[in-house]
């Protein structure tokens, strides 16, 4: 028993998304699981030809007190914003993504366990990163703005 958490990071330029789901037992929110997150999408994110600058969060403890959390961004060379308290607008393309990840991957189907809702993700993920047209991306998938990326992922 315990808790999945979803740990999502989206481009501001492409909306290209990076997730992971982190157990209870394995951290869930705690400053080491959110900063080790934060490793692995900042070098993912890198990997696809994108530089992380700035990164904008909640305003959860992990995210604002921890004094890891901080000095990871330091490290990595990132500017951290928070979002407005109690205003997830500020952050709405991160929330949009949510509510699309949860109707579409979480919550689309019957999955016969956790861990096979869990194992389902990276298919879901890459169409929605390499396939999935966004009006916002003139009907282009996340990818469309990424180097490259359509022909490597396709």
């Amino acid at each position: 028993m315990g808790y999945d958490y979803v740990h999502v990071a989206v481009d501001d330029h492409s909306r290209l998304a990076y997730v992971e789901v982190i157990t209870s037992t394995d951290g869930g929110e705690n400053q080491h699981a959110c900063t080790g997150f934060l490793r692995r999408a900042h070098a993912w994110f890198a990997d696809h030809g994108i530089r992380v600058e700035r990164i904008m969060t909640d305003n959860a403890m992990t995210h604002r007190n921890s004094r890891l959390f901080a000095a990871t961004c330091t490290e990595l060379g990132i500017g951290q914003r928070f979002t407005k308290p109690r205003c997830p607008w500020t952050n709405g393309k991160a929330e949009r993504f949510n509510r699309t990840l949860a109707q579409e991957w979480a919550y689309a189907t019957v999955y016969e366990s956790s861990a096979e809702r869990v194992a389902s993700l990276p298919t879901w993920l890459h169409g929605y990163n390499v396939h999935r047209p966004h009006t916002a991306l003139g009907g282009h998938p996340p990818a469309h703005r990424v180097n490259n990326l359509c022909r490597r992922d396709s």
